[in-house]
């Protein structure tokens, strides 16, 4: 019987050489947590992955559900319970140490002893990870300070203002800093885990974990994809302002000017720019490229039409135009968007 076979899951042989420590991962659990990131983590660096045999040169994750209270119930949203095993002495202990969030993002104080967990856990060379309002906590360890660090679009400028020495970048879906990385909202958490997996054990095993959780083992492009796109429907006020934007809307296809617009809602060109800007924070040629990659979104989602055509429909003047927009706007191309979110395209 193969050392394999023995132990229910793969492991790292090498005659003459001591087995390859296990790394261990422990995740933060609280109470009034929603169980999706834990979950994620759980999914990730908690399962037996019998798939992974022949592919793993070191030993699988050890994974570790640790809290402030370990072995008392914890109220999770969704009317259930979770019960940690083990306390913030194995947190500050582990390889790798993951927040999924805070108690409360918005007023709350981080948990003194998560803090202190933190530091120690960073000062012994461990790599500190967080997933959405995780960030905080890491932050208020000051393990975010002079870094680049991301959290969810929603908190980004809350964690900025809160702590000004990070630099928050909101558009990513995960930062690597090396010992510390942070990563955007829930599904992103997905991306970041397999990131660490593929910086942990190569490319073939990060896919192979990916197959099993059926998402793509990489994703182009950062939260603005995944951000309402358009601007929102227009207010129905008889203002000429008002009545220029719901003319635009109908007449995307077509060209729009300054002057154009300015026609619809009766008013000088120098006048239009001044009350449009005023009105709505941005200039109008601005707010028409964002409406026209809007539009675009459902048609990149639908099988139909290629670029070039969609730009054209949109009233793109060419596809070359189209993608320089939709990369500044969306952070990935047209084709990238499509291959994630196209219906029916395999």
């Amino acid at each position: 019987m193969s050392a394999q076979q023995a132990t229910g899951g793969p492991v790292a042989v090498a005659i003459g050489r001591r087995p390859e420590p296990v790394h261990t991962v422990a995740v933060y659990a609280f109470d009034g947590m929603t169980p999706f990131e834990l979950g994620v983590v759980v999914e990730v660096f908690g399962l037996d992955r019998p798939e992974l045999a022949g592919l793993l040169t070191a030993p699988w994750y050890a994974l570790r559900v640790c809290s402030d209270r370990p072995g008392t119930p914890l109220e999770a949203v969704g009317g259930f319970s979770i019960t940690a095993r083990y306390g913030l002495d194995e947190l500050a202990a582990a390889d790798t140490v993951i927040v999924v969030g805070v108690p409360d993002v918005f007023g709350g104080e981080v948990p003194p002893g998560l803090v202190a967990a933190l530091r120690r856990a960073h000062r012994r060379g461990a790599r500190t990870v967080s997933i959405c309002g995780g960030a905080f906590a890491l932050a208020a360890a000051g393990l975010l300070d002079h870094r680049t660090a991301t959290t969810h679009w929603r908190y980004a400028r809350l964690l900025q203002q809160r702590h000004p020495l990070v630099e928050v970048d909101p558009d990513v879906l995960y930062v690597d800093d090396g010992d510390v990385l942070t990563s955007a909202d829930s599904a992103a958490g997905i991306d970041l885990c397999l990131h660490l997996v593929r910086r942990d054990h190569g490319a073939k095993v990060a896919n192979a974990v990916a197959r099993r959780f059926v998402v793509p083992p990489h994703r182009d492009g950062g939260q603005a994809q995944f951000i309402e796109a358009a601007v929102g429907p227009v207010e129905e006020e008889g203002d000429g302002i008002a009545r220029s934007m719901r003319w635009a809307l109908d007449h995307l296809s077509g060209p729009l000017t300054v002057p154009l617009l300015a026609r619809q809602a009766r008013m000088s060109d120098r006048s239009y720019l001044r009350h449009f800007t005023a009105r709505n924070g941005t200039s109008p040629m601005r707010w028409v490229v964002a409406q026209r990659i809007a539009a675009s979104l459902p048609l990149l989602e639908s099988p139909g039409g290629t670029v070039e055509e969609i730009a054209a429909a949109v009233g793109f003047e060419s596809a070359a135009t189209f993608r320089h927009h939709f990369g500044r706007t969306m952070r990935t191309s047209p084709t990238a968007y499509r291959r994630a979110f196209g219906r029916g395209v395999a």
